[in-house]
């Protein structure tokens, strides 16, 4: 039952964190008014971008190529999003969509890399690789300017996820704690930086001319 349990939290953990990438990417799409053909694909790449990164730099099978119903998801996401009203999707959606899918995709791509055998230190990397790749892959699309090239906090909540996580695993508390409060923390980080602005500070070197 433990693993059961085990298995459950992280698939979950995946399964959030693939839904609500697709659905960030899904409606940058529309309110790029594109058609449906591109919120689909952006709805894809932004839900599938970062888990398969990590899977190439640790050697898995790219999880969504052998599991047809992800990609599938990642369509349908897009459809919803492409024909109800906007006024639905106003507002932060984006913004606090993005927060869930980086919280819980970050604990999930760490996870998955110590299962691999991947070192702690490289798993924590594995998961905020998963975390950020997928919403930089929709913005340089969308030709907007990266989140992860401006100082508000944003890696730092994938690191803190990713971190924590590793940080219970260590003292003992079950995968199922370790991922709850993993994620739980990362969005706290994320949904206080887009609530209030918050930013790490940019380096000021000397000025040049």
């Amino acid at each position: 039952m433990p693993e059961l349990d085990n298995a459950l939290i992280v698939r979950l953990l995946d399964l959030v964190g693939i839904g609500v990438f697709a659905l960030s990417g899904a409606l940058m799409a529309v309110r790029l008014r594109q058609t449906l053909v591109t919120a689909s694909f952006f709805a894809l790449v932004t839900g599938v971008g970062g888990g398969s990164v990590r899977d190439l730099l640790i050697g898995a099978p790219v999880f969504w190529v052998h599991d047809g119903a992800i990609a599938a998801m990642c369509i349908v996401i897009a459809l919803v999003v492409w024909v109800t009203p906007e006024r639905w999707w106003q507002g932060q959606l984006l913004e606090w969509a993005d927060a869930v899918g980086l919280a819980a995709y970050a604990v999930f791509g760490t996870a998955k890399a110590m299962a691999w055998g991947v070192p702690p230190v490289p798993a924590l990397m594995m998961g905020v690789i998963t975390g950020c790749v997928g919403g930089t892959i929709r913005d340089v699309l969308a030709g907007v300017p990266s989140i992860i090239m401006r100082p508000e906090v944003y890696v730092t909540a994938a690191a803190l996820a990713s971190g924590l996580f590793l940080l219970l695993q260590w003292l003992g508390a079950g995968t199922p704690v370790a991922a709850v409060a993993g994620a739980g923390a990362g969005f706290a980080l994320r949904g206080a930086a887009i609530r209030w602005s918050l930013a790490l500070p940019a380096y000021r070197g000397p000025k040049t001319g």
